[in-house]
């Protein structure tokens, strides 16, 4: 990698644009000891599954894994709020001795007693998978004597990466679909997938489909509904966002009920119209639905591009750095922040493939840092070597930027402002703005020796 690599064994996960040939390696575990800003099994796992609001999930571990769920990742609910609570069954050092499925079971029938939940999710967790309790027996049991699905979700941390984990969610949630009634269904309708509604994003893209004419049967899984998902199998098509984490389930729901599905994006100006137009284009039996999604675009686009053009003038030129879990979400991001003036001089995903970074070098320019599943070290380094003015990321990624005396915009787990569809995008443009240039900046050590 010549200057910019920091561990010999990392040189093949970081590359810069127009200084070597294109050789990037991925998917592949974190190195040991880099501190990968990577998560686990069980974090893709919850973070699919988790906003099914009005399912029972139960950690089957030690009590510090249920640390790592509640309200995590906001996913808002129009209704249940269930998903919100945070139940684990406490393994203590005699039950990893003696097993725990006994206490499995007890929490189990004390949980669906007392909330009365439409499904359960059952996640395993590393030491599930090293005692080796056989929680699928014990979520049989269960189900019988309750008459709900319980489902378990094997997601032990140490079994591979964050992606391994969204496809135990997809399989537990396959489980779901085909077991509910399909009469009723438009033939105008679809699946949203991949979306989780941390600030409400759900609700503006289903108020988009439902404007062009288009029935939303149901939202895997942002503002989900356990029995939306048994009759998922009955729209026309599944609408594939964050493909990382939906697309086993997408190509599964296609083998088994001939489903066809689209990948999209619903972040920016251009990604967000092209996914209307794409879905517009599979109903093109029916042409009111096309001519009805470029009445919303024309309408949504007109609104706000005048105040886009006021920030892009305050913008332009800024430099700024993207990290974020899906490669997919990066591409939108850059497309975006180009829309706003600003250059993009690093950009990194946790769960990028080989064909994912080739198209990032493609959108990227000359002298770009890409990396894949990088730790802070290297995001800090590259930061301060490229001028980074706006770090685009997730919790993890916040303090990094903070230390460094940049702007941060969070585009991950803890955000509170929606950033999907038109609106999103103009909320997104107002907090890059109120970030890279707050007066603030002047005060931190990076800027005022710069």
């Amino acid at each position: 990698m010549g200057g910019i690599s920091i561990l010999k064994e990392r040189e093949k996960q970081i590359y810069q644009k127009g200084t070597q040939p294109f050789d990037m390696s991925c998917e592949k575990k974190s190195l040991a000891g880099s501190i990968s800003q990577r998560a686990c099994v069980f974090c893709g796992s919850r973070v699919v599954l988790y906003p099914i609001a009005d399912a029972l999930h139960l950690i089957h571990g030690p009590i510090g894994c249920a640390s790592y769920t509640w309200d995590i990742r906001g996913a808002l609910s129009s209704g249940p709020q269930l998903h919100r609570m945070s139940f684990s069954t406490d393994l203590q050092e005699q039950d990893i001795i003696f097993g725990g499925e006994k206490k499995l079971y007890n929490a189990l029938v004390t949980l669906i007693d007392k909330y009365s939940p439409n499904a359960a999710f059952i996640y395993a967790t590393c030491i599930v998978g090293i005692i080796g309790d056989d929680i699928d027996s014990v979520c049989r049991r269960v189900s019988k004597e309750k008459g709900i699905p319980v489902l378990p979700v094997h997601s032990e941390g140490f079994k591979g990466t964050k992606k391994d984990g969204y496809k135990a969610a997809c399989d537990a949630m396959a489980k779901l679909v085909g077991t509910g009634p399909t009469e009723g269904i438009s033939p105008l309708s679809l699946n949203i997938m991949g979306e989780f509604n941390i600030a409400g994003e759900a609700w503006t893209i289903r108020e988009y489909y439902e404007r062009m004419g288009l029935e939303v049967v149901s939202v895997f899984t942002g503002d989900g509904r356990v029995d939306n998902i048994k009759r998922s199998h009955g729209a026309a098509l599944n609408v594939v966002q964050c493909s990382g984490s939906m697309m086993h389930l997408a190509e599964t729901m296609n083998e088994k009920y001939g489903i066809p599905y689209k990948r999209v994006s619903y972040f920016g100006l251009e990604d967000m119209s092209k996914a209307l137009y794409d879905v517009a284009e599979h109903f093109e039996g029916s042409p009111e639905v096309m001519e009805k999604a470029q009445v919303l675009v024309r309408e949504e686009i007109n609104a706000i591009y005048p105040t886009l053009k006021r920030y892009k003038e305050k913008l332009r030129g800024k430099k700024a750095a993207i990290y974020v879990g899906g490669a997919f979400k990066a591409f939108s991001m850059i497309k975006a922040l180009k829309s706003l003036g600003m250059d993009v001089v690093l950009a990194g995903s946790q769960t990028g493939n080989s064909d994912d970074y080739k198209l990032l070098r493609n959108m990227c320019d000359d002298g770009t840092v890409i990396v894949d599943d990088a730790n802070p070290l290297e995001l800090s380094k590259y930061s301060i070597e490229k001028g980074v003015e706006l770090f685009i990321g997730g919790v993890k990624e916040r303090p990094i930027a903070y230390k460094l005396g940049i702007g941060f915009c969070d585009h991950n787990h803890e955000r509170k402002l929606s950033l999907a569809g038109y609106s999103g995008m103009l909320n997104f443009a107002r907090e890059v703005y109120s970030s890279v240039t707050s007066p603030v900046w002047q005060f931190a050590p990076a800027r005022k020796s710069s």
